[in-house]
């Protein structure tokens, strides 16, 4: 696993902390690499511009939570910052804050929210740039980003005109790789909004404030040719090829670390969330063991549990702290948090098998999660298990909606999901079994039947149609159908009499089968 692959794909997640489409980090760094060759840089000058360009601002979502409280959706204020020059200072800076506060609120709210934000509530979010530039800093250490390339990282929000945070450095005392970076981040944001011509005038208009005047004119000189041929090529291609010398090879060891990190990283986004990738990681290993799945494979499902949620990136807190019901547009953004995991994850050929497990998490054996409704025996045992090792986790966790349950009631509601045949039995009992609850011995159905696709068997058996079974394990009927369709196709039957006496040879129509 190459280093510079892993933080490409972290800042493919910070596009989605930033409210911005994917790879518009991807696009800043190889404008600022090209930028950088021009202007005479060696390899190792350029080797701190290509991983500080990828982690400048991935800081960008640890406060999250309190920027949705004044500002209701934090993915938007965050766009709307490239309206006031990207790193706005005095009246500009003034503006950008106030004129946002409590967006999206009833006219007498959002004056509720000024007046409390006024009185103090800035204090809550002062200090942004700094708390942004070392939370970036402390993530690069974790996955080792050698000290003096991290330590640029703590100029990213500094501007030319010594008017930026946190130091109020200027002119030559900021490091080169920050300056060449902000030059990338306006133009690859004024590119995509327009063109390139549009892109020119923009970095001349900041040249001298935010820009470097020499690197924007630089910039000027080359910008019709500089990314000509990314579109064959593709960004994240162009961007990987840009790295100088070799790259960095990790380790086994150094891997798990990093991604660790980048786990706990991502869980900061909302409080109700804080340690539960690494939770889910762990449980989801051991119970893979408990089953007897391969160590290889036990591996694979804690690394896929510790990034399954980094798509949760992409959705704003203002829906992931929201106290009250979700509205429909709300929970269809929500439902595309585990693809927006295996999008990222897809783009390195080495992280895309934790991504195809990782992206499973929120289906159902049922045929009723998300993102594309997979059921049954289209969900592998891995699948499974991450499912049931997440939603246990969850349950010992507060949510803006509910409080944290005790173990018991979370075993009690886990054990309704199998019932109602959402979750895998044989997951649950592991996963339980791993968090030290005692679980009962399940005898081995025939098959691969699970416990509910037996209870369904059963009364299908005595004639019942599936209108009727579905009132009587009160399920929806279309639950029902899927339990049918998985039956007939473990037991190679397909028609209710034959599914019977495959049943009834096997002696699995008395209480005392499973």
């Amino acid at each position: 696993m190459r280093l510079g692959e892993l933080v490409a794909m972290l800042s493919l997640a910070t596009d989605l902390g930033l409210g911005l489409p994917m790879e518009h980090v991807l696009r800043q760094s190889l404008i600022a690499l090209r930028l950088a060759e021009r202007v005479g840089l060696d390899d190792e000058q350029r080797a701190s511009v290509f991983y500080v360009s990828l982690l400048a601002w991935v800081g960008c979502w640890v406060d999250a939570y309190d920027q949705a409280k004044w500002w209701g959706d934090d993915q938007a204020i965050k766009v709307r910052i490239y309206d006031y020059g990207r790193n706005p200072t005095g009246m500009q800076g003034a503006r950008y804050a106030l004129g946002a506060l409590g967006a999206g609120k009833p006219a007498l709210e959002r004056m509720r929210v000024g007046a409390a934000f006024v009185a103090g509530g800035h204090r809550e979010v002062g200090g942004v740039a700094t708390r942004h530039c070392q939370a970036a800093y402390g993530l690069a250490l974790r996955i080792g980003i050698a000290r003096p390339v991290a330590d640029d990282l703590l100029q990213t929000w500094e501007r030319w005109d010594g008017r930026g945070q946190p130091n109020g450095l200027k002119h030559d005392e900021i490091a080169q790789s920050v300056r060449l970076i902000a030059v990338g981040d306006v133009a690859a944001f004024h590119e995509r909004e327009r063109d390139v011509e549009h892109a020119m005038a923009k970095t001349r208009a900041y040249a001298g404030t935010l820009l470097d005047p020499a690197l924007v004119e630089a910039y000027c000189d080359c910008a019709p040719t500089l990314l000509a041929d990314v579109g064959e090529a593709g960004t994240w291609a162009a961007v990987l090829d840009s790295e100088p010398g070799l790259g960095v090879t990790m380790s086994d060891g150094a891997f798990v670390t990093a991604i660790e990190a980048i786990a706990d990283f991502a869980d900061v986004k909302s409080p109700f969330t804080i340690g539960h990738s690494r939770a889910v990681g762990d449980l989801a290993g051991e119970a893979a063991q408990a089953v007897g799945l391969p160590a290889a494979e036990a591996t694979m499902i804690r690394r896929a549990g510790l990034l399954q949620d980094i798509g949760r990136l992409g959705v704003s807190n203002a829906i992931w702290d929201k106290p009250g019901p979700l509205t429909q547009s709300e929970l269809e953004r929500v439902r595309l948090h585990p693809y927006l995991t295996e999008r990222m994850l897809s783009s390195s050929l080495a992280l895309a098998p934790l991504g195809a497990l990782g992206v499973l998490h929120h289906e159902r054996m049922d045929g009723s999660g998300y993102p594309r409704r997979l059921g049954g025996a289209a969900i592998p045992p891995a699948g499974r298990i991450l499912a049931a090792a997440d939603v246990y986790r969850a349950l010992l966790e507060p949510r803006p909606h509910r409080d944290a349950l005790s173990p018991e009631d979370a075993r009690a509601e886990i054990t309704r999901e199998v019932r109602a045949g959402r979750l895998d039995g044989d997951a649950v009992d592991a996963v339980l079994r791993c968090a030290g609850h005692r679980v009962g011995r399940r005898r081995d159905l025939p098959a691969g039947l699970t416990a509910r696709e037996l209870e369904v068997l059963r009364l299908l058996a005595l004639g019942l149609s599936n209108r009727q079974i579905a009132e009587r394990l009160v399920v929806s009927r279309r639950t029902v159908a899927s339990h049918v369709e998985h039956i007939f196709a473990k037991t190679n039957t397909s028609n209710r009499a034959m599914a019977s006496l495959f049943a009834a040879q096997r002696g699995l129509l008395t209480e005392d089968a499973a």
